[in-house]
């Protein structure tokens, strides 16, 4: 009788490991909702171009079939910083109040404005510091430089290295400056909603913060953590044969 209350112990025992491991991995997958079906088509309502805002540093490129009087060889590499006022200094045109306004809509401003001294002037503009942070729990925390207008949450966390085993998913922080404010958001990560989420593409400065779990903290990383499964495994089999052979 010992024999078999000593083997149904460790039955439980076994089935507690294994119920708290499915428990875990229940808040891994992303997008657990999402619908799956074949040849679903969903609109993309969700993207606004980015605007200017105050430091911004804008690229800006003008062809022309005279270009000697466009006169810029000083802002090619370092470009146009936005000033306190929303403006830019450009030749020709003098001061030109960019925040707010989108890079096609600068670019239409200035060729317009161009007309007058350019011959068919084309122009291009871009935003030359553009950059997202990812921190936290994550493969490669770093600052990224990202080099066009359009950058999604799963991208950015990509570019990263993806999240850690122990990296919370439906609980990440994105941190926005907005018009001199500060601005937080929490996304979950798990749920297909995070594509309709007006938070889902990335602007200038973003942060995204990757909170670790609890296991972290008191292992260190995954590795521990996988480990200390194993042996723990490892001992209640050891456990089932002692009391199976006695």
């Amino acid at each position: 009788m010992m024999k078999y209350s000593t083997f149904f112990n460790c039955l439980v025992l076994i089935l507690i490991v294994l119920c708290t491991s499915c428990s875990s991995y229940k808040n891994i997958p992303y997008f657990q909702n999402v619908n799956r079906g074949n040849n679903l088509n969903e609109s993309i309502d969700n993207f606004s171009p980015l605007t200017i805002q105050r430091e911004d540093i804008l690229g800006i490129t003008v062809s022309s079939l005279n270009p000697e009087a466009w006169g810029d060889s000083s802002n090619k590499t370092s470009g146009y910083r936005v000033d306190q006022s929303g403006e830019i200094q450009l030749p020709l045109i003098g001061n030109l109040k960019v925040a707010g306004m989108t890079t096609e809509m600068i670019s239409k401003e200035i060729q317009k404005r161009l007309t007058t001294y350019l011959k068919q002037p084309s122009v291009n503009v871009r935003i030359m510091n553009f950059k997202i942070s990812v921190i936290g729990d994550v493969a490669r925390p770093n600052v990224y430089q990202i080099p066009n207008e359009r950058v999604t949450v799963p991208e950015a966390l990509g570019l990263a290295g993806d999240l850690n085993i122990t990296g919370i998913r439906n609980n990440v922080l994105l941190i926005r400056e907005n018009d001199g404010k500060r601005q937080y958001y929490n996304l979950d990560l798990t749920s297909a909603d995070l594509f309709k989420s007006p938070y889902y593409y990335l602007k200038n400065n973003d942060v995204l913060y990757v909170q670790p779990d609890k296991t972290k903290s008191n292992s260190g990383d995954r590795n521990y953590r996988n480990a200390s499964l194993i042996l723990s495994a490892a001992s209640v089999i050891t456990i089932i044969l002692t009391s199976i052979n006695n």
